[in-house]
């Protein structure tokens, strides 16, 4: 896939994704909602874990384009919320005490925000030392 240039076809790609993958196996669906968010550019040190309280909307991560690890993270995180699967619940956002910014799915049983095109399927405990979940973020 190629990272649509502008706001409207990233949005209308990102609506997309939700769409296609609303009715996927889980893992289906994980692996390709981590996939379409691992194809945005990367750029270094967007977001911080500090400012959580300044952290976009998704609409707002769309329009900036700019992703950092945790910006893939936190959208990635939006769109297993819009969705609205409760078998994709809960979702949250963390940094590990070794400092990778993970998207925990279902109780930790799947983890993404690791690979391009996999999704971790693990029982292994993820050492959390910051957490932004899903209830209050939209």
């Amino acid at each position: 896939m190629i990272w649509p240039a502008t706001f409207s076809a990233r949005l209308e790609s990102w609506h997309q994704l939700r769409d296609r993958t609303q009715n996927f196996s889980i893992e289906s669906a994980l692996t390709e909602i981590n996939s379409w968010w691992f194809c945005a550019p990367w750029r270094p040190y967007y977001l911080h874990w500090d400012d959580q309280h300044t952290w976009p909307d998704p609409w707002q991560l769309l329009s900036d384009d700019v992703y950092c690890e945790v910006a893939r993270g936190l959208g990635i995180l939006y769109t297993i919320k819009l969705m609205e699967r409760s078998d994709l619940a809960p979702v949250d956002l963390v940094l590990t005490q070794e400092g990778t910014n993970l998207v925990l799915v279902a109780k930790e049983k799947y983890i993404l925000n690791w690979e391009p095109d996999s999704v971790v399927n693990t029982i292994q405990e993820v050492k959390i030392k910051r957490q932004y979940q899903q209830h209050p973020i939209i």
